[in-house]
């Protein structure tokens, strides 16, 4: 079928998308729909329409880009359970990406709700497609594009998926992976650009005359948006095929395979090892690491420690100020002396440029007033139940509210955003002292101020980086999360904003953040500790028959019920699971510090965040006094195969 500048090349009916989590489907959950590929304007485009706006084929429009990054009349799903947080902290839907939507029939009206799920994707977007296991009632295919999203599963009620696989296959490179037969990723059919994109890795083998390079890929990369690139995962290699050779490739659906290319996919873990924490670090021990000048002595082996252990929490106040930066671990007693005299000086300047302003200057200056609501409002909720902040009239509130309100003067660009109370808390609560408090909170901001710009960028490589960790531990439960739409892992989203500090108890999230701190047994401890947790409930969720709901609701209801020394031995057992792999894919490896990027940084640095407004929503989408400030005003306290396509043909 043909029109002005595009032609249909295939089409099928009989593709629903189930709205709904539960796991039998009622008649009014089931949008019906029409799946089309069409060739317009040098490009090939999937589209999915609902029955009612398919209509006829020479009518489609598609459009490249949906401005508004949404449709105005997608419904509004009301919440089926409390999700036991703020509303505003409801971020689930905003982390994964829209796909696009296509332009309605022309000269009609867009119906909703069922218009609104319309969505058409240029092949070249798509990054890998997976199938459905054998054995149900129909076939379906989720589709992830190289933006880091899946787009709605398709589910062929009619059969389909091999045809429509068929016809892909035209005009894509559909590698299947050994180790997961369900999974194809997609490449490039033109093999010189599927050689050059591996070109810069720099990993040709030399020294084989018939391997024209050797690579590592990664099915699930940490690309998102337009920040990162596809990294490496797969070992294997492109290399030319004796005419008539078969490929150990498994061909592509369509009639014959894909010759010259063979990709192979070879990640086998170890078993498990076995971990045993250690005491807390006490007093005694932190003294026999003090030198005769206050110097620390054999700081390597006394983080050791702290990472195995953690800390006595009569010596936290101490050794906070050094796991935070604030004090340095080769300084001398001395030196540390001059330094915080310094950086109080520093402080209260900074908050004198606050203090000083009249409430009629305020009043002219919406950031400022817009910070000062907003961090009122959230530090009149923050721990409450703390002895340390509880009672109408606690000091403790005020020092929080300060130190927030100097932090907005410190650091201009970022300015205070919702969360960061809750990282401040615990810290004002060990180190029982203003200035000291700003400075160590100032340090635990440089580990994790990106989480807070307002484009989430840091937070959805987090996340990407946390769903390559987990497809390597644990294929079996991504598919299963991704069967159920929940392998963006976005239910995480809280997790690794304010690094776990709702999930457990108060005095957990001490030790915990103490040993991340450590920044052993390499960088991105804090995404292990969420594998650990996933981990240790990954019988409930796949046993259990859970629809997303049901999975956000569970993962929610572990708040105040982890026991953060389980965790944490679990995390180091997947750590040293991970590294013992003698074919650990160069981008896990990357993500555990044990290899540098392959791809190196821009020099200049990134532009900062914008200054948040008091009228714009927070980047974490659904989370004073009158008297000059004095030197001696600090606190001190009391105590997740092929299957077969039924009705396909």
């Amino acid at each position: 079928m043909e029109g002005a500048g595009y032609r249909v090349v295939f089409e099928k009916g009989g593709v629903y998308l189930h709205t709904s989590a539960k796991k039998y489907q009622d008649r009014d959950s089931l949008i019906a729909g029409v799946i089309r590929v069409v060739e317009k304007d040098n490009d090939v485009l999937l589209h999915w329409a609902p029955v009612e706006e398919a209509g006829d084929s020479t009518q489609i429009l598609f459009s490249k880009k949906d401005s508004s990054g949404g449709d105005s009349c997608a419904p509004e799903e009301e919440p089926t359970f409390d999700p036991g947080y703020e509303p505003d902290w409801a971020v689930i839907s905003t982390v994964r990406p829209q796909p696009r939507h296509s332009e309605p029939t022309r000269g009609a009206e867009p119906s909703c709700p069922q218009g609104s799920w319309a969505f058409s994707v240029s092949l070249g977007e798509l990054k890998s497609i997976r199938r459905s296991k054998p054995g149900l009632s129909w076939a379906y295919l989720v589709l992830v594009t190289q933006a880091g999203g899946s787009l709605p599963a398709l589910h062929f009620h009619r059969g389909g998926t091999r045809a429509l696989l068929r016809v892909l296959s035209r005009y894509l490179l559909l590698a299947s992976s050994p180790q997961d037969s369900r999974l194809y990723l997609v490449f490039p059919h033109d093999s010189s650009a599927l050689s050059n994109s591996f070109h810069h890795l720099q990993l040709f083998d030399q020294d084989s005359s018939n391997v024209v390079s050797r690579f590592l890929q990664d099915p699930y990369s940490t690309t998102f948006s337009s920040f990162s690139r596809v990294t490496n995962f797969f070992r294997g290699a492109l290399q030319p095929q004796p005419e008539g050779a078969a490929s150990d490739l498994p061909p592509p659906p369509d009639d014959e395979p894909e010759p010259g290319f063979e990709v192979i996919s070879c990640v086998e873990l170890g078993p498990r090892p076995t971990v045993e924490r250690g005491p807390p670090v006490t007093e005694e021990e932190w003294a026999r690491h003090v030198g005769p000048e206050g110097r620390l002595q054999q700081v390597p082996e006394l983080k050791n420690r702290i990472f195995s252990g953690g800390l006595s929490p009569s010596l936290r106040r101490e050794a906070w100020k050094f796991l935070l930066g604030y004090l340095s671990w080769e300084g001398t007693a001395e030196e540390h002396k001059a330094h915080v005299r310094k950086k109080t000086d520093e402080y209260f300047r900074m908050k004198l440029q606050w203090k000083s302003v009249s409430p009629e200057q305020e009043q002219r200056n919406s950031l400022l007033h817009g910070y000062r609501s907003l961090i009122e409002r959230d530090v009149s909720r923050t721990d409450r139940t703390n002895k340390f902040y509880e009672g109408p009239e606690n000091p403790g509130l005020g020092l929080l509210n300060d130190i927030l309100l100097t932090y907005c003067m410190y650091h201009f660009d970022l300015g205070y955003v919702q969360g960061m109370s809750d990282l401040l808390s615990p810290i004002l609560y060990v180190i029982q002292n203003e200035v000291d408090a700003f400075w160590c909170f100032c340090g635990f901001m440089e580990l994790v101020q990106g989480n807070f710009e307002e484009s989430q960028e840091t937070m959805k490589r987090q996340l990407g980086r946390l769903l390559l960790l987990l497809r390597v531990l644990d294929p079996q439960l991504c598919d299963f999360l991704d069967s159920q739409d929940s392998g963006s892992l976005c239910f995480c989203f809280r997790w690794l904003l304010i690094w776990f500090k709702r999930e457990f108890p108060f005095p957990d999230v001490l030790r915990l953040w103490e040993v991340l701190w450590t920044g052993l047994p390499g960088p991105n401890l804090h995404l292990l500790v969420a594998c650990a947790i996933l981990d240790m409930e990954r019988d409930t969720l796949m046993l259990s028959g859970f629809g997303s709901n049901e999975i956000l609701k569970h993962i929610n209801e572990l708040t105040m019920k982890l026991s953060v020394e389980d965790v944490l031995t679990r995390a180091e057992a997947l750590h040293r699971q991970l590294t013992a792999c003698p074919e650990l894919p160069h981008n896990v490896q990357e993500i555990l510090g044990m290899a540098p990027p392959t791809e190196p940084h821009s020099p200049s640095p990134p532009a900062p965040p914008p200054p948040l407004s008091p009228t714009r929503a927070p980047p974490t989408p659904p989370l004073p006094t009158d008297t000059a400030p004095q030197p001696d005003s600090s606190l001190e306290i009391l105590p997740e195969e092929e299957d077969d396509d039924g009705a396909d043909s």
